[in-house]
């Protein structure tokens, strides 16, 4: 049977598998309004992409260009794209073929601590964790591309992939709205493309890091003499599939 564009993968380094996702059912509880953000966001994203193929470009491509050559895990933009008003923060970077295979690269998007929604507090682990010296707060979500410059799957990792401060998923998802790079550095066009396009996926990135907790805690229990967060047999703990233009045609359906 052909997999939606939605189902899950099967996650890295032996971590259990992903449920499928449901976006019906993700969005039969969502406000009119909400739906009505997801769609204008949505909308964004592909104008983003339309103008960016007028002139043979793309998310990508904008993020690398006058960066000199490009290597595998170095992080592009040089010091990362920082959005000091928002304190919203992401870089893009690539991983060997034969460690994410089909893909060129991903973005890890941050939202840092001064950020943050009231309220929110770092997760009760033992023992306790410190700030990160970068202050680089809490990932939200990876956003993978192909050569194309396209999205093509989200995906969430283990505290020590990007070492970010842990925070439960009820309070990560109070983060997914706050994230925006609202200025042109390193690109106007891939600024507002990625903004946008997490606010297009809200649903799967709230069940993604559901997802990731549970990833979590099921490891936990399986090895309970190890360091969670630091095992590096855990790396990616949540992944789905998407596709812009099956979300909108669901969306614009809904």
């Amino acid at each position: 049977m052909a997999k939606s564009p939605m189902q899950a993968e099967r996650m890295d380094d032996g971590a259990p598998d992903t449920p499928c996702f449901d976006l019906a059912a993700a969005l039969a509880g969502r406000s009119r309004a909400d739906l009505d953000r997801m769609r204008a966001a949505g909308e964004v994203v592909l104008n983003c992409q339309r103008v960016l193929r007028k002139t043979s470009s793309n998310v990508v491509g904008e993020v690398l260009r006058h960066q000199g050559t490009f290597y595998q895990w170095n992080h592009y933009p040089k010091g990362d794209a920082i959005d000091w008003e928002t304190q919203s923060q992401y870089y893009y970077h690539s991983h060997p073929e034969a460690e994410r295979p089909g893909e060129h690269g991903h973005f890890h998007t941050f939202l840092r601590y001064d950020g943050m929604p009231d309220g929110v507090e770092p997760a009760p682990v033992d023992p306790p964790q410190k700030a990160n010296s970068a202050r680089i707060g809490a990932h939200i979500a990876a956003v993978c591309c192909d050569r194309k410059g396209y999205a093509t799957k989200l995906f969430t990792t283990n505290r020590w992939v990007t070492d970010e401060t842990w925070y439960p998923a009820a309070d990560m998802i109070r983060m997914i709205e706050r994230f925006e790079i609202d200025h042109t550095f390193p690109s106007w066009a891939t600024n507002v493309w990625l903004t946008h396009l997490m606010r297009l996926f809200d649903p799967q990135i709230r069940y993604l890091l559901e997802r990731r907790d549970e990833a979590v805690a099921a490891w936990q229990g399986r090895y309970p003499d190890r360091d969670v967060f630091e095992d590096r047999d855990l790396e990616v703990t949540s992944e789905l599939d998407i596709d812009v233009e099956a979300q909108m045609a669901v969306l614009r359906d809904a």
